[in-house]
This record gives C-alpha cells, structure tokens and sequence, in this order.
C-alpha cells in the first residue's frame, strides 16, 4: 500500500543563495499530526498549505496549485546513490516523503485521498529547480543534473482539507484518461518545448501553464 513516509516542515534559516530574507527549502519530519487548508492565492496568501510550513519566496512557489509538494523516497534513493551522500527526508524540500507510488508517473488531475479523515489532493504540476534549490544542496551544476534526470516530484492543490500524519496511507481515487504526467509536463517546460501542445488534454493543469499551451499549440 503506498503511503506517507514523514510528514516534513520547514526550519527556516537565512537564504544561501540571497543571503538576505529566509527560506523554507529545509523540511524536517514531524511526529505531529498537520492540518492542511488551501493557502490562497500564490502572492498574498498563506504560502504552503500545510500549518506551521513557510514558503518565503511567494513570487514562484506557494499558493493553491502549490499548496503540497511530496517527492518518493525511491528517488531520494537513486540521488543518494547518484551523488554519493545521504539525502534524508525532508532535504529536497518535500513536504511529503512518499513510499510505494510513482510520484514521477502521477497524471495531472489525478487525485489521492491520504490517511483516513477524508484528505483529498489534486496533481497539479511538476517542482522546477532553482538557485536556492542548488544552493542548499551544495551541488556544482545542479540545476542542470536535476533538470536531465526529469523525476521532479508533484504538486498538488487541496480539495478537501484535513490533516497529515507520518504513516498515512495513499488511495488514488481518481485517475484521469489523458497520458498527461508530471514528468511529461516537466519535460515540456524544461528540454522538449515541443511537448507543450499534449499538455492541453490534462484540464487540471494550472492556468498560466495552460496559457502557455495554448500558445505553444497555436504555433
């Protein structure tokens, strides 16, 4: 049964890259149980959609279409493996450390009830690497080597609040019928723009990457 590995939220410290306001990148496991509301809107909301969480760089990152980002614990494993280091939960940045499902495979709209007080999220959008991301980890080229293996991770919007716990167990209640994925998403923004027109089969997709779609298409 896929499930929820750790539950992780941010420990905020002064930014590596900027080395000005803070940032959230460093999540830790939490014991507690979380309460997870949609944050609102990107800039001017509440940033993550999990309580007690920080999004400090709210021009990019945060809002509803990324209120949740979980990243598997199998992938953890090929980067510790591929870099040679330990990477525990948490390190990228997820808040959600998954264990038994394809986060990479996951398609745009499908959603996943997690644990058992009726939490419901939606797949929204693939995690694109940024200076802060590289910065934390200390990595030469990371933007790149991330970017050329393409197992970003998803986001998620909210559809019914709840709450979060470590061990939660994963159902995927509703997998839609387009072949639209997060790493076929990721790869359209990132090294095959040509992708972007098969982007408009998923409805879900968030506005402004539907946008660009529809341009892409009208090409």
């Amino acid at each position: 049964m896929p499930s929820v590995l750790t539950v992780n939220l941010a420990h905020p410290f002064t930014n590596p890259d900027t080395k000005k306001k803070p940032t959230g990148i460093d999540k830790r496991p939490t014991d507690d149980p979380v309460e997870v509301r949609p944050p609102g809107p990107m800039r001017g909301g509440l940033g993550s959609g999990l309580v007690g969480d920080l999004v400090s760089e709210q021009k990019y990152h945060g809002g509803d279409d990324q209120a949740v980002y979980a990243y598997g614990r199998e992938d953890l494993d090929f980067w510790e493996a591929e870099l040679g280091r330990p990477i525990g939960n948490g390190v990228f940045g997820e808040n959600l450390t998954t264990e038994g499902i394809d986060v990479t495979g996951a398609r745009i709209g499908e959603r996943w009830r997690v644990g058992a007080d009726g939490l419901v999220l939606e797949v929204t959008r693939p995690r694109t690497p940024c200076r802060t991301f590289a910065a934390w980890l200390e990595v030469n080229g990371w933007i790149k080597t991330f970017t050329a293996q393409a197992i970003p991770g998803a986001y998620f919007r909210i559809i019914t609040p709840g709450t979060l716990r470590a061990g939660d167990a994963i159902e995927v209640v509703h997998r839609p019928d387009h072949e639209v994925t997060i790493g076929l998403v990721f790869r359209a923004m990132t090294t095959e723009p040509s992708l972007w027109p098969a982007l408009l089969a998923a409805d879900a997709l968030p506005e402004p990457l539907m946008e660009k779609a529809r341009r892409r298409a009208a090409r």
